[in-house]
């Protein structure tokens, strides 16, 4: 019987891009709710010839399709009920590194923030009410 979390990690993508983009989206977000947020990291894994390999989430992450403004309601619903929240806008595509994606952020205002993916953590009552309406990724 599976386990059942009192957190909920959810990352939602904007449902039209191209498929590298949605899964590069993912794994930077993915890799944001690792950095923020240590607790959800499990143990490491070793196969039974004692080799050793990293650790992954303690728990599952729901990946949601939506447009751009659902991203935007979700976003607004995550900050409004202080749940940990990472972003991914249209131009971190053109950039190559951290420090021009941060700068890229802090250039436009969260409401005309071009959303194309966001993660959230927290209580699963929470995380639900800002992932409600949204719909799973095919």
């Amino acid at each position: 019987m599976p386990m059942r979390f009192d957190t909920k990690i959810g990352i939602v993508v904007r449902e039209d891009l191209a498929a590298w983009q949605k899964l590069n989206v993912t794994a930077f977000l993915a890799s944001a709710v690792v950095g923020g947020v240590p607790e959800v990291t499990g143990e490491p894994y070793e196969d039974g010839s004692g080799t050793s390999y990293l650790p992954m989430f303690r728990q599952p992450v729901l990946v949601y399709a939506a447009d751009p403004a659902g991203l935007a309601r979700a976003r607004a619903r995550a900050v409004e009920r202080g749940l940990a929240v990472a972003v991914y806008i249209e131009e971190m595509f053109e950039t190559g590194n951290d420090v021009d994606n941060r700068a890229a952020v802090r250039a436009v205002t969260a409401e005309e923030m071009p959303l194309v993916g966001l993660a959230v953590y927290g209580l699963r009552n929470a995380a639900d009410k800002v992932l409600k309406g949204l719909t799973l990724h095919p």
